[in-house]
C-alpha cells in the first residue's frame, strides 16, 4: 500500500471567483514502504471535509458574544465547542511521482444562518482551526496501474487567518452584509418596493425602519422618570 501524507500549505480568497471561493494550497507526498522505491501515482481521485474546530483557540469579550447564539455562555464552552462542518469537496489530482502540490478550491457562503459563516464572521483577528479529513482512490504502479483506497485516516489540520474570510468576503459584498428570506416575506417586501415607487432594498428596509420608529411611544417625561407613583386605596364599605 502506498502511503499518502498531507499538509496544507497556504491559503487565499480567489478574487476572480463567481461567488465567495478560497482557495487551498495542498500538498501529496506519496511514499513506499521501501525508502529507495519511488512511487508513480497516475490520478488521485480525492474527498476532501473541511471541519472547523472552535475548541482549539481562545475567544475575546466580543468575539464571544457573537458566538452566543451558537455555543451559548462561555460557562458552558467546555461542551458546546464542538467541530462545525464547513465545506466538502471533490479534488482531481493529475499524475506525479513522489510529491506534488495542487489546488483545493473551496466555494463559501456569506449566509449568516449557516453555522461556519457565522462562527468565521465573528472572529476579530488571530486564525480559524480547520481540520481536512481525505478519503478517495489512488491510481498507482511503474508499469500499468493499480487501484487502491486512500486510508480514512489521512487528515491534515491549519490554521487559517481570520482576515483571508474577510478579505473573501469583502471582494464580494464589500461593506454589505446578506440577509436570508421566506419566499412570502419577500413577495411582500417586494410589493411594498413597488407601492411606494423605491428606488433599493436598502431604501425599502430603510423606510420600513423608520415607520417603525415613528410608531414608537415617546420616550417617558425625565422628570417622572424612577418616580414611585402613590398606591390607589380602595374605597371601602359604610
Amino acid at each position: 500500500m502506498t502511503d499518502f501524507r498531507f499538509a496544507v500549505t497556504g491559503v487565499r480568497a480567489d478574487p476572480y471567483a463567481a461567488g465567495p471561493t478560497l482557495v487551498f494550497r495542498l500538498r501529496i507526498t506519496a511514499s513506499a514502504a521501501r525508502p529507495d522505491e519511488t512511487v508513480r501515482v497516475h490520478a488521485l481521485a480525492l474527498r476532501c471535509q473541511i471541519r472547523i474546530e472552535p475548541a482549539k483557540r481562545g475567544y475575546g469579550t466580543g468575539e464571544a458574544a457573537a458566538l452566543h447564539d451558537l455555543f451559548g455562555e462561555r460557562a458552558r464552552w467546555g461542551t458546546t465547542l464542538q467541530p462545525l462542518q464547513f465545506a466538502q469537496v471533490a479534488v482531481m489530482v493529475p499524475s506525479f511521482t513522489g510529491e506534488t502540490e495542487t489546488d483545493v478550491v473551496v466555494p463559501c457562503t456569506y449566509d449568516m444562518d449557516i453555522a461556519s459563516g457565522r462562527y468565521l464572521s465573528a472572529l476579530e483577528d488571530g486564525e480559524a482551526p480547520l481540520l481536512m479529513l481525505f478519503s478517495g482512490t489512488a491510481f498507482t504502479g511503474a508499469g500499468g496501474f493499480h487501484v487502491e483506497p486512500v486510508p480514512w485516516d489521512r487528515e491534515a489540520p491549519f490554521r487559517m487567518p481570520a482576515e483571508v474570510w474577510r478579505e473573501m468576503v469583502e471582494q464580494h459584498f464589500p461593506g454589505c452584509g446578506w440577509l436570508r428570506l421566506p419566499g412570502d416575506t419577500m413577495a411582500d417586501l417586494l410589493a411594498y418596493r413597488s407601492r411606494h415607487a423605491l428606488a433599493s432594498w436598502e431604501a425599502t428596509v430603510r423606510a420600513l425602519l423608520d415607520a417603525a420608529a415613528a410608531a414608537e411611544p415617546p420616550p417617558p417625561d425625565p422628570a417622572w422618570a424612577g418616580a414611585v407613583l402613590p398606591r390607589a386605596v380602595e374605597r371601602t364599605a359604610p
